[in-house]
């Protein structure tokens, strides 16, 4: 996308004048209007203003209630969201739902648990920084995915848990023409715990339009001993049937480390271990190990964005992933796992957008 309208900035043309009307709302301008922000004189720190008054930090976060969905954002017109700031400081991460409708939709095209969205899917903090998600100290969750819209955008939070939530949020976006060729930002939560034996997990089905996929996040807690990584990755498109387009070759191969993310494995005189990495384009931030006491299981937090390769369709797409360790035998046989694996699927297409699968509810979405 070019940026003389006020879409897709990059360095190379951040010095160019634009048309496009910049604007930001958080607690302190629900709207987003123009010369608006800080005039609250009732906000929840409005005791803690007392005393100097309007203007000074009397409106900073939200509480939502439990049950209760908030909109975060309602605008009018066309133009882009181009980074979101939010930190939640208390609730569940799992149990806080984001959502975004394009265009009026009644279909969200954004339906996904906020840590799980920003990288972080198992209730614990882990630094990410990569061009597309940044997660900072201390739960700072920032994201930088572009996300036009041409009539409407509505970005809401449900909280699903027993307690109420406490979100700070800035939603930074732009005013501006949306070009033809400009497709929707989208982003699928699923989770499948266990895994049966000898299925494929699934990433994103019953995708229906034009598009391009541009990233994979993924929280995989390993239920077994030794190596969980050996499944292949496969992309089918536009009417692939038993075999995909795209097959990968391993599962820490696509998420772009090699030989079990472990330097051991190579390197004869390093210790094994795994080792956790965070790049622009992908990265291994967060490995749980067990204590040897109640944390029991491992767990891995891994993304791939497909900025500079973004996989494109025209009519149909379909992503799985296999769940493959080893045998203990002599003869060295792949072992089919049964691990509880969650994963977000994010891509551009054009609307409408098919109704996702049901959000399983808040036992089922729990982290343990």
């Amino acid at each position: 996308m070019g940026g003389f309208n006020g879409l897709g900035m990059h360095l190379g043309n951040l010095a160019r004048l634009s048309s496009a009307q910049t604007r930001s709302i958080s607690p302190e301008n629900f709207s987003g209007e123009k010369g608006a922000g800080g005039m609250s004189v009732d906000g929840p720190a409005a005791n803690a203003a007392r005393g100097l008054g309007q203007g000074w930090k009397v409106s900073p976060y939200v509480i939502i209630q439990p049950g209760e969905t908030f909109d975060l954002a309602d605008i009018e017109g066309s133009g882009a969201i181009q980074q979101i700031w939010m930190t939640l400081a208390r609730g569940k991460w799992r149990h806080s739902i984001l959502r975004a409708y394009w265009d009026d939709q009644d279909q969200p095209s954004i339906e996904c648990p906020t840590g799980d969205f920003f990288a972080n899917g198992w209730e614990k903090f882990a630094q990410v920084s990569s061009l597309a998600v940044c997660v900072n100290p201390g739960r700072g969750f920032n994201c930088y995915w572009e996300m036009p819209f041409r009539k409407r955008a509505r970005l809401t939070m449900t909280n699903l848990s027993a307690e109420p939530l406490t979100v700070y949020y800035q939603i930074n976006y732009t005013l501006t023409d949306v070009p033809e060729d400009v497709a929707y930002f989208h982003a699928q939560f699923r989770r499948t715990n266990p895994l049966p034996y000898k299925q494929d997990y699934v990433i994103l089905d019953g995708v229906k339009g034009r598009g391009q996929y541009v990233g994979t996040y993924m929280a995989w807690g390993v239920n077994n001993a030794g190596w969980w990584g050996e499944g292949e990755i496969k992309f089918f498109m536009d009417g692939d049937d038993a075999f995909p387009t795209i097959c990968g070759t391993g599962t820490e191969d696509y998420f772009c480390g090699a030989y079990d993310f472990d330097v051991g494995v190579v390197e004869r005189d390093v210790k094994s271990a795994y080792v956790e990495f965070t790049t622009p384009y992908a990265g291994l931030p967060q490995v749980i190990r067990p204590d040897g006491v109640y944390a029991s299981q491992q767990r891995f937090g891994m993304y791939r964005w497909h900025i500079m390769d973004p996989v494109r369709f025209e009519r149909d797409l379909r992503i799985t992933i296999q769940a493959l360790g080893w045998r203990t035998d002599r003869d060295r046989r792949y072992l089919p796992l049964q691990d509880d694996i969650a994963s977000v699927a994010y891509w551009y297409q054009t609307l409408p957008t098919e109704p996702f699968p049901a959000l399983p509810d808040k036992d089922y979405l729990e982290v343990i």
